[in-house]
């Protein structure tokens, strides 16, 4: 029984736990380590898409060591040896960047700011964010990095100190993000209307092979003004992405068009303006923000690929269990950056993709209260151990007294020269 015990272990990980984390992919994962105070993800500052004044937002000085739970779920550095994003550029269409943690380096490229032509100074914080998801580069003794670390970044900033902008701005910016060479072009600013100029500049970035991606809704909304749908998303030519939670459920409220694809969007973990200090944030562009670093990812192994087919691949490599798709909530399901560039899809030929054993992760930075659903198969193996010790302490007690019957039936009454003979010695 004690052997049983520490085979299967005693406790089994609670929902939210590091190991319940990556209950999807099959890898190893570590408990998650003990941090100084102050430096629990809990902890963070928030960050969100707009300002609710003109003061900007202040930089943070808490740092994590652990790895965010989305890393830890999609795995990103298994496709590293093949692909890191380099030679790709990816316009981040939003607030601005601010790259004074260093994370971009000499891959960040600015370009003028279209609302005020005034200078490219993120001051909401959240381009800054969503470039650090996409494309920031892994620093010594910390979990997190993007999920592209060698991709390219063009900053497009197109909205006002608060984060706010319009579709003819955001039209601007699209256009500015395709003539300058930019593959994966990522709108995480919303407006909630469109222009005959936004989809005009839509149609102009995907004739030059540009993927453009955005969020289905506005981060933390409950709808958007004009109807409730949210541009470019809805857009036919654009990648419409939902957040989800760690324990993979999507938030319905606030979206009302298409869903193309989900990726991890809540209690995400990233830079921000200011310093080397971290924020948390949730919402549908950072979900977008990670979709656009996994097109990256792909582009950096199939160079040749144009926008259509791209948006293909990331839409027919996803880890949906199945069912009917696309799903109105789910779209084609969870963005798998390991598939996304190593699959060989069915039109492409047969032949083997490349394939990599999944590594052991350090331990995994969780958000508090993740759904059950991210612990399934922790808690199937707990409950198959619990009913194995079951069986074992039963046995305990059942077999000695069977050995004293000689395994007979408890009613069962010998004959007179066996009973004679008394009990058999154990």
């Amino acid at each position: 029984m004690i052997a049983t015990a520490l085979l299967c272990g005693t406790v089994a990980p609670p929902p939210g736990s590091a190991a319940a984390a990556t209950a999807g992919p099959i890898a190893a994962v570590a408990p998650a380590t003990a941090t100084a105070p102050g430096t629990d993800p809990t902890s963070l500052p928030a960050l969100t898409q707009r300002l609710s004044s003109d003061a900007c937002r202040k930089a943070s000085n808490r740092m994590v060591t652990r790895l965010p739970w989305p890393q830890a779920r999609l795995r990103p550095e298994m496709v590293w040896p093949l692909s890191e994003g380099a030679g790709v550029t990816v316009a981040v269409v939003g607030s601005g960047v601010d790259d004074a943690a260093g994370l971009l380096g000499d891959r960040l490229k600015r370009a003028p700011r279209l609302f005020d032509a005034g200078p490219a100074k993120d001051c909401a914080g959240h381009g800054t964010f969503t470039a650090g998801l996409i494309a920031a580069a892994p620093t010594a003794g910390a979990g997190f990095a993007g999920f592209a670390p060698r991709a390219r970044i063009l900053d497009v900033p197109v909205t006002d100190r608060r984060g706010n902008t319009t579709p003819d701005l955001l039209a601007q910016g699209i256009r500015v993000a395709a003539d300058d060479g930019a593959r994966v072009i990522v709108t995480v600013a919303v407006v909630g209307r469109d222009s005959p100029a936004l989809s005009s500049a839509v149609r102009y970035a995907v004739s030059k092979s540009a993927l453009v991606v955005a969020p289905a809704a506005p981060d933390g909304a409950t709808g958007v003004s004009g109807g409730g749908t949210a541009y470019p998303a809805a857009h036919p030519l654009v990648l419409s992405v939902a957040a989800t939670g760690p324990g993979g459920e999507v938030p319905r409220q606030g979206i009302v068009g298409r869903v193309d694809l989900t990726a991890p969007g809540e209690a995400v973990m990233g830079p921000g303006p200011g310093g080397r200090g971290k924020f948390t944030a949730s919402g549908p562009s950072y979900a977008a923000a990670f979709v656009a670093g996994t097109a990256a990812l792909v582009l950096g192994y199939h160079p040749d690929l144009g926008a259509e087919a791209l948006a293909h691949r990331l839409q027919a490599t996803t880890s949906s269990p199945g069912g009917r798709l696309p799903d109105p909530v789910r779209g084609h399901g969870p963005v798998d950056p390991v598939a996304a560039v190593t699959a060989v899809l069915p039109e492409e030929g047969h032949g083997a993709s490349p394939s990599g054993v999944r590594a052991t992760a350090p331990g995994v930075a969780m958000p508090p209260g993740a759904g059950p659903s991210a612990a399934g198969s922790a808690w199937w193996v707990s409950a198959g151990c619990l009913a194995l010790l079951a069986a074992v302490t039963g046995a305990a007690a059942v077999v000695p007294r069977g050995r004293r019957r000689r395994w007979r039936p408890g009613g069962y009454r010998a004959p007179e020269a066996d009973r004679n003979r008394g009990p058999e010695p154990l």
